[in-house]
């Protein structure tokens, strides 16, 4: 790859003129600086071969990608086959589905709720299709008199 040989010898260069500058007397930021300045104007002189390189590399990079090609032909194949026999699968999971006709517990047409209590029925969703017996009020859903119960029984704070 072109364009990693390019960045290693412009690294090499900022390195050589860190250490030619420091070794000079040069010191703090005002070194980092002007070996990043020096380092520049090196490789725009030194470097325009592996420049031009990294530069046609990149620009072939760039028309594959506009001509969609983003891997090789392997890949593209390989990509083309899996693409190929996900569409068959779903084809068969569509299928099924029609077949069999939908899920009871997993369709929420016409207002059904998934456990059965239907909403246009005044049903709240938790006792049944119809909502509670007749005679039992809906905070007594189980019919034991008792009213709501709790998931967990709590101690009582009065004595």
């Amino acid at each position: 790859m072109p364009l990693v040989v390019y960045s290693a010898l412009r690294l090499g260069l900022f390195a050589a003129a860190l250490g030619a500058l420091w070794w000079v007397g040069l010191g703090g930021w005002l070194l980092v600086v002007v070996a990043a300045v020096v380092a520049w104007a090196l490789s725009y002189v030194l470097l325009a071969g592996p420049r031009d390189a990294a530069a046609l590399w990149l620009a072939g990079r760039a028309e594959r990608r506009a001509a969609g090609r983003r891997f090789s032909a392997q890949v593209e194949s390989d990509a083309a086959a899996e693409d190929a026999e996900a569409s068959v699968v779903e084809a068969r999971v569509v299928q099924a589905r029609v077949v069999e006709g939908p899920d009871p517990q997993v369709s929420g047409a016409g207002g059904d709720r998934v456990d059965g209590g239907d909403v246009a029925d005044g049903g709240d969703g938790r006792t049944g299709a119809d909502g509670p017996a007749d005679g039992e009020s809906p905070a007594d859903a189980d019919g034991d008199g008792a009213g709501p119960q709790s998931a967990s029984p709590r101690p009582s704070s009065t004595p």
